[in-house]
Order: C-alpha cells, then sequence, then structure tokens
C-alpha cells in the first residue's frame, strides 16, 4: 500500500492497521458526500438516482424468476379457494417469526386463518421435524409453508409427504445438491436456482416470503379473486420485511436496502399493534431507525426463542388487540433482561477459553451447561473481539453439542459446515455465509475443530492479512454536527454489507479519558480549530485502544476514526463519534 493511498498518513495505528480510503481517494469534486458514500459501496455512477431514494418498484425482480414460485403460488391460490387449512411453519429467531407473521397476516387478510407453528428451541431444535409435521396434518392442515427452514429437512419432509401433508418450503439458506420432497422448493440459494433468482441469495427469509406473498396475489389476481373487492396491499407488511431483515443481518444491498428503507416509513405509520407494543417496550420515543432494528426491537423478539416461549415473536407480531400486544411485549422485554444476564455469563466463560486460540484461524469454544440459547450472540462478540470465525457450542449431560457460529466478511462459514456434514462430522448443521448452527455427536468437537482450521485458514489469512481501517471522509473537529449526522444517513440505511461511514477527525488533544459503564472509555477530542466533541469507544477498557486513550498525555494529537453520531443527550446540533481507532498526529 502506498503512502498516497493512506488517509492521515496512518500505516499503523494503536490498533495495529493502516488507515486507508475506502475508494481510494478522498473527496471527488462535484459529487455530494451522499453520493461519494453510495460510490464507496458499490453503486455505479450511472445507477446513483435510484439508490439515493431506494424503492420497491426500482428493485423487486420478477418473483417469476425464482424457480418454483409460480408452482408455489398456484397451489397456495388452489387451497385458499378450496377452503383448505393452511399451515406456516417458522423458526423460532426473527427472521422466522417475521416471516410466519407476514404470511399469516397476508392469508387472514385472503379470509384465511392458518395454523402457526413455531419449534421450541430446546425441546425441538431447529427446523420442521417429521413429528411436528404429521400433528399439522392430524389438526386437519393439507398444506404446510415452512419459512426460514426446511432446505435440509429431508426426513422430516418425507415423513409429510408419507402422510398425505403437502409442503412448500420458503428459505434461503444454503443448499446441498439434492432437493427435500416438496410440493415446491423456493430458496434463492438453490444450486440449479436462475441467474436472476440466485442474484438475490442474499435476501433473509422475510425477503422471499414477500417475494411469495407478491406472486401470490398476482396468481389471485390473474383468476379474478379481486374483481369486486380490494385487493390486500402487501406493501402494508414491509414492517415486517425491514425487522426481519436486519435482524437476520442479511446484505443490505440493493432489493434488501430498499426493503429497509420503505419498511421504516410503514414503521412509522404504526400500523402494526404488535411493533408500537415493541416499540414501548423498548423505550423508543422516537422513530425506529435501522439501527434500532438490530438492537432494540430484533432482540426482544429473539429472546422467546432464546429463553422463553418460541411463539411469542409471531403471537406478538400478528395481534389484533392493544392490551394482549402489550402484555406480550412486556414479556419479551422481561425475557431480554434474562437473557442478557445469561450472556454475560457465558461470554466471560467464553472469553476464557476463546484467548488460548487467539492466533487460531477459527475459534471454536465450549461447555457444559451452557444456554444454547444465547450461543449465537456470543460467537458474535467471539468474532468482534478476535477477528475471527466463532464457533460457540453449548454441551448437553450425554455431551451431544448444539452451537452457532459466526463468519467475517470474505470467509464462507455455512458452506465449510455444510461440507463438514458430507463429512460425517456432525450430525446436523446448515446457514450460510456469515452464520451457521452445528449439532455435534459426543466426542466430536476436536475433529470438527481440525477440519474447520484446515478448510477456513487460507480464506481467513486473505481477509486478515489485506485488513485495513477503510474512511470514508476527512474532516476538522469543529464539522462534527448533527447537520452532518443526517448528510450521512442520506445514504443509509446502514448494516451488513452497506457498512456505516467512518470519518477520519483531527488533529485533536484527548481531555479528561476515563471508564465509564461496562468497560466503555469517554473522553473529550479537543481539536486544533478551537472545537471540542465527546467521544467514546465501547467495551474498551481492556483493549490497545482503550489503553491508548487511557494513557494518553494532555499535549498529545491525535488522528480519531470512527462513527458520528447525533448527540441525544446535549441535543441541538451536537454530535459525537464512537471510536474505532486513533493514531498519533
Amino acid at each position: 500500500m502506498s503512502r498516497e493511498d493512506l488517509v492521515c498518513g496512518v500505516a499503523q495505528s494503536v490498533v495495529g492497521q493502516p488507515w486507508r480510503w475506502r475508494r481510494g481517494g478522498g473527496d471527488e469534486l462535484g459529487l455530494s458526500l451522499t453520493d461519494q458514500l453510495l460510490l464507496g459501496r458499490g453503486v455505479d455512477r450511472a445507477e446513483l438516482a435510484r439508490h439515493r431514494e431506494p424503492t420497491i418498484r426500482d428493485f423487486l425482480p420478477d418473483p417469476s424468476h425464482f424457480a418454483d414460485m409460480d408452482a408455489a403460488a398456484a397451489r397456495i391460490a388452489d387451497a385458499i379457494d378450496a377452503g383448505e387449512t393452511i399451515a406456516i411453519f417458522g423458526d423460532y429467531d426473527v427472521d422466522g417469526a417475521t416471516s410466519a407473521a407476514l404470511l399469516t397476516l397476508l392469508l387472514r387478510r385472503l379470509g384465511v386463518e392458518p395454523l402457526v407453528y413455531i419449534p421450541d428451541r430446546l425441546m425441538e431444535g431447529y427446523g420442521p421435524s417429521g413429528r411436528a409435521l404429521v400433528e399439522l396434518k392430524a389438526r386437519g392442515a393439507s398444506l404446510a409453508i415452512t419459512v426460514d427452514c426446511g432446505a435440509q429437512a429431508f426426513e422430516a419432509l418425507d415423513e409429510a409427504a408419507a402422510a398425505g401433508l403437502e409442503v412448500i418450503v420458503c428459505d434461503h439458506h444454503q443448499c446441498a445438491a439434492r432437493h427435500p420432497v416438496a410440493t415446491a422448493f423456493i430458496n434463492p440459494n438453490r444450486l440449479d436456482e436462475s441467474e436472476t433468482g440466485a442474484a438475490h441469495g442474499h435476501l433473509a427469509a422475510v425477503g422471499m416470503a414477500f417475494l411469495l406473498g407478491v406472486a401470490l396475489l398476482r396468481e389471485l389476481r390473474r383468476r379474478g379473486r379481486f374483481a369486486d373487492g380490494a385487493e390486500p396491499k402487501i406493501i402494508d407488511l414491509l414492517d415486517l420485511v425491514a425487522l426481519g431483515t436486519v435482524a437476520d443481518v442479511a446484505r443490505l444491498k440493493s432489493l434488501n436496502r430498499a426493503f429497509v428503507t420503505q419498511g421504516l416509513k410503514v414503521l412509522a405509520a404504526r400500523q402494526n399493534v404488535g411493533m408500537v407494543a415493541l416499540a414501548e417496550a423498548a423505550r423508543l420515543v422516537r422513530t425506529p431507525t435501522a439501527r434500532d432494528l438490530g438492537f432494540a426491537l430484533g432482540p426482544r423478539i429473539n429472546a422467546g426463542g432464546r429463553v422463553g416461549k418460541s411463539d411469542l415473536g409471531v403471537r406478538l407480531l400478528t395481534a389484533t388487540d392493544p392490551e394482549e400486544a402489550r402484555a406480550i411485549a412486556a414479556e419479551l422485554d422481561r425475557l431480554n433482561e434474562e437473557r442478557r444476564a445469561i450472556e454475560q455469563l457465558v461470554t466471560d466463560q467464553a472469553l476464557e477459553q476463546a484467548a488460548q486460540q487467539a492466533g487460531a484461524p477459527v475459534i471454536l469454544v465450549s461447555g457444559r451447561g451452557w444456554h444454547p440459547g444465547v450461543v449465537g450472540i456470543v460467537a458474535s462478540r467471539l468474532k468482534e473481539r478476535f477477528g475471527r470465525p466463532a464457533l460457540v457450542v453449548a454441551e448437553e449431560e450425554d455431551g451431544t453439542g448444539k452451537g452457532s457460529g459466526r463468519s467475517i466478511n470474505g470467509v464462507d462459514l455455512g458452506s465449510a459446515v455444510l461440507a463438514a456434514k458430507d463429512h460425517g462430522l456432525l450430525r446436523a448443521g446448515g446457514g450460510h455465509a456469515m452464520a451457521a448452527g452445528v449439532t455435534v455427536a459426543p466426542g466430536g468437537l476436536s475433529a470438527l475443530r481440525d477440519f474447520l482450521v484446515e478448510r477456513l485458514a487460507a480464506p481467513v489469512e486473505a481477509a486478515v492479512g489485506g485488513r485495513a481501517l477503510t474512511i470514508d471522509a476527512l474532516v476538522s473537529p469543529g464539522g462534527v454536527a448533527g447537520t452532518l449526522c443526517d448528510e450521512l444517513e442520506a445514504a443509509g440505511p446502514y448494516g451488513a454489507g452497506w457498512p456505516g461511514p467512518r470519518l477520519a477527525v483531527g488533529p485533536a488533544r484527548l481531555v479528561k479519558p476515563g471508564i465509564v459503564g461496562n468497560g466503555h472509555v469517554r473522553a473529550i477530542a479537543a481539536g486544533d480549530d478551537g472545537k471540542s466533541f465527546k467521544l467514546i469507544a465501547f467495551r474498551a477498557a481492556d483493549t490497545p485502544l482503550g489503553q491508548a486513550m487511557l494513557s494518553a498525555a494532555p499535549d498529545a494529537r491525535w488522528w480519531l476514526a470512527g462513527s458520528i453520531r447525533r448527540d441525544e443527550w446535549t441535543g441541538g446540533n451536537a454530535a459525537e463519534m464512537h471510536l474505532d481507532d486513533l493514531a498519533a498526529a
């Protein structure tokens, strides 16, 4: 990397990394900051206009391009016309809950009240079981739709077929060459998917459920269903699509970004009584943002599946009575607090193990008695701390391990897990590039670790070896203001695959650094231009970044790198920095 590529000449920061421009150079003449941010996230110049305000009309593909989509829509339409009982089988996470809720609400508007089944995480585990599907058949269902699961449920769907239950699979997880026995198998990650369908492999399951809903309405329209009545407005369900997409950490590019942009507008209209109650329980007094979906609303929906009753999320999102919705939201809020306490205990123990593997390509830790409902969150913590894919496994009394993994950009953990399953190292496993789940037989963790280390060593080395902190723009301390935040937000919403803007600011001195809260380090940045602002580095007290802040000499001058947020406490035009790194100026 040449010195011209470096931001502020930083070749090695206190964290030990260079800073480089996201697009290979600083400001571009004639372009707004918003357009520069869009270009830095892969948008072509010719496409800037439609990416400034992404709409569903501009990005929604024809659902017919997806394999089996038309067959699925026709079969559901047949069931509606014939008055058949339809069942929806969902997953217990946010993506599964929003997918099930979306189809439930749409079917209700079409005059159908479906059976809804969400498996218990601890007792039943992930995905459909033969027993559960046969039970739905016994309850009168002739057609079941699995959402956010089913791609690998070969035995369960065989049992369903034997019992006479037709199944439509609507999933997004990675697939094997073999397809499950199903009336229709909708999944953009099918190995035989069309070019258009495969280009949407980043959609969450709730995005695929929305496309299925669009296809269903089109089929019913073709049959004359709405000739004498109003057609349901599926666009009103985009708040669910936005929540599921963000919470499942789906890449926010193209259609997903349009889903979230427009879904936040629907959410602001407060049409879903369950969403309103959830926002109140999360103590959100303003219109929720994309960040709120991932850090305030999503975790509360997840808490039901992790440490409570798995169906609480779907019940809340499909509730029609405000009082019932508030009661469910309050219960989910309580369960979320319980989840946090459990998560902290497991995280502390997992970090102790992970510290012994800090140089390994993959972090794999396990513990007897760890709650399986928090292993995914803990894996995310380990990934963030060590910059490596991390797998956290909860061991049951008989030694069986159930775990969850999170990956880093450039390393496909889901395909590695499927390969491990094909090699006989897992009882069950699957996922996508950034996240995966596993079930390991007693005594099988060592062989799994060896396999993952060997398979992922090269891609991890490539991903980590080229590590640099990417910077979008350079501003003076006086430029850190609320108006800057507004311009930055115009290129959002931000999330996975569409990273939030990171700015370099300085030079500045650090005034009154100190530890606050749970290991956060706060300070005031005083610039050479006479302007100052607050900054904070989260969970950084025992890291090189935090130690550098705490030991900074009063007259030392620094370049600061991080995200700029409105200072809600101070108000007005004030803003603060969430610090990622710093370097001597």
